[in-house]
């Protein structure tokens, strides 16, 4: 299996980011004709998955430098900003009352100011696997900037997962239960054979996974 993770990955995060600028594209496309809020949130979740995507790409073909480690910040940025709006997913998934939607786009501004500063404060380390170079974080990280990334990447992942159990019972549709638990199967995974430096790369997958499923569903709603 490693064997075939390190020849296939220059490939497939190049596959995997034309994916998720379709998926962007599908759900920004869907938003403008139907005005449903979960396209427009499916479709900010999937551009920060694209960039996120686009600039491991760029790895395959940059050793490094000024440019790359600019744009990596920003993906780290991206990510704190776009990945707290699974909270806001949630909350329209359940349908939630006015004062209750209210109350989750507080808290969802809350981690959004909070992994914004949490993108700036990573400090990056230069890294190479499966002939890809990347900037990941690095020791130096401050101890609270880890903790926030840990709540941003796992913490949002769980209340999907429970929003889509609830999501299933009463609206008959898994999606909302599958976007979560193929995002969080898929990043357990690399710990779970070992493979702790592909991480990043099969995690690519579980992000595939839960943007479609994402835009699955919207359509769904919009379709009601």
């Amino acid at each position: 299996m490693r064997d075939a993770l390190l020849a296939s990955c220059p490939i497939l995060v190049w596959l995997i980011t034309a994916i998720q600028a379709l998926l962007m594209i599908l759900a920004f496309v869907g938003w403008k004709q139907k005005r449903e809020p979960l396209y427009l949130l499916t479709a900010l979740v999937a551009l920060g998955l694209f960039y996120d995507a686009l600039i491991l790409s760029l790895g395959t073909l940059m050793q490094g430098g000024p440019l790359l480690a600019a744009l990596s910040r920003m993906r780290y940025v991206a990510h704190g900003a776009l990945i707290p709006l699974l909270f806001a997913i949630c909350a329209y998934a359940l349908d939630f009352n006015r004062t209750w939607k209210t109350v989750v786009w507080v808290l969802t501004g809350i981690l959004i100011a909070a992994g914004i500063a949490e993108g700036f404060a990573t400090a990056l380390d230069l890294r190479e696997a499966a002939g890809l170079v990347r900037y990941a974080s690095g020791d130096a990280t401050p101890g609270w900037a880890q903790a926030v990334s840990g709540v941003l990447s796992y913490g949002a992942v769980v209340p999907l997962i429970l929003a889509g159990i609830v999501v299933w019972v009463k609206q008959k549709t898994p999606l909302l239960f599958l976007s979560g638990f193929l995002m969080f199967a898929f990043s357990a995974l690399g710990p779970a054979t070992g493979n702790f430096d592909l991480i990043f790369f099969i995690s690519m997958f579980g992000e595939v996974c839960m943007a479609l499923c994402f835009l699955l569903y919207a359509k769904r709603r919009a379709s009601n």
